[in-house]
């Protein structure tokens, strides 16, 4: 996309979000300070002041970008209403304010309060200013998870219908199947979960995609838990082992969660607060469904951008990425990794 389309684009999108804040918050109503976040590859997202009269507020929009009938991700609505539960709960979770109504010219999607903090892996992993809370966010993401975990699954009972809340490995062999790509890797991982699945577990609300780069720090710690569309029901090991696979470590690969700590802290504070006994070579086996789920999402963003109007160097470079994913995935498999 050339920088006069970008541009182009920013202003279309200003010009539709100031007037459906219009529609929502009165006439008087408008948007300073809009800012694009360079991250994320599923939803777009606008960060913008909305101002009303003396009064200013930080807000969020996030829009769907995928809409293809395979997409692994819940509905907007689903995510707004996970977010809803967990909030409600007391879990730091930007507070959802609404859903998108189709006269608001904004698409699919929904509006949340803004939360000030850090989200950058690198900064959170390197940063000096990051240094005093890293040895506390194992301990931190262990407490969070129990927390979660505690809700009762029939406080969201939209998350049922979802393939991922039946049988999380028949549902990423189908997202894979659908892509129709040759990738061997993949298959071997995904026939390696069906044939070693561990003994089912209680049935947990999870986020599934908590991980570092999808958490918010702050003076004091983790402060907002993001991106909650890979959210559903199932075993609580699977949510535990995600913010451990190697590829969100961020070349930090002597810290396993993360990056940033170790896994006894994790464990410890997860079980010290409520959640089930952790066995670690279970962890083991959802650290190998993380790896392959995670080549599967570089798959289909490279799909996106070669087959699709959804475009950009974020998913060309995720698809060109799924041969390093697929590489961990085997030397994770063989024992060389861990």
């Amino acid at each position: 996309m050339t920088e006069a389309a970008v541009a182009d684009r920013e202003s279309a999108e200003r010009e539709a979000l100031g007037r459906a804040m219009r529609r929502r918050f009165g006439a008087n109503a408008r948007i300073e300070n809009l800012d694009v976040p360079t991250l994320g590859g599923v939803n777009r997202t606008l960060i913008f002041d909305l101002v009303e009269g003396g009064a200013r507020r930080r807000l969020v929009s996030r829009q769907v970008t995928l809409v293809e009938g395979h997409s692994p991700f819940i509905a907007a609505t689903d995510q707004f209403k996970t977010m809803q539960v967990a909030f409600r709960h007391g879990l730091p979770v930007p507070e959802p304010l609404l859903e998108y109504e189709p006269e608001d010219g904004l698409g699919i999607g929904y509006l949340n309060a803004f939360v000030a903090g850090e989200t950058m892996p690198n900064r959170i992993l390197k940063g000096k200013e990051h240094a005093g809370i890293r040895p506390g966010l194992s301990a931190q993401l262990g407490t969070i998870f129990a927390q979660l975990h505690a809700i009762d699954p029939a406080e969201a009972p939209f998350l049922e219908k979802y393939p991922e809340s039946r049988d999380v490995i028949q549902a990423w062999t189908d997202t894979f199947d659908a892509y129709a790509e040759a990738h061997p890797v993949i298959e071997v991982g995904l026939r390696w979960l069906e044939r070693n699945r561990p003994d089912p577990r209680p049935r947990r609300i999870l986020h599934s995609d908590l991980r570092t780069g999808n958490f918010m720090v702050g003076p004091e710690g983790i402060n907002a838990v993001l991106d909650w569309e890979c959210a559903h029901i199932g075993n609580a090991l699977e949510d535990i082992a995600y913010p451990c696979v190697r590829s969100w470590r961020f070349n930090q690969y002597h810290l396993p969660v993360g990056g940033f700590g170790e896994r006894a802290p994790l464990y410890q504070a997860y079980e010290a607060a409520g959640g089930e006994k952790i066995d670690p070579d279970e962890v083991r086996y959802w650290e190998i469904l993380g790896l392959v789920r995670w080549a599967i999402y570089n798959v289909m963003q490279g799909y996106s951008q070669t087959f699709t109007a959804r475009r950009g160097l974020i998913y060309a470079a995720m698809g060109r990425n799924t041969s390093l994913v697929e590489y961990e995935l085997l030397m994770f498999l063989l024992g060389r990794y861990s």
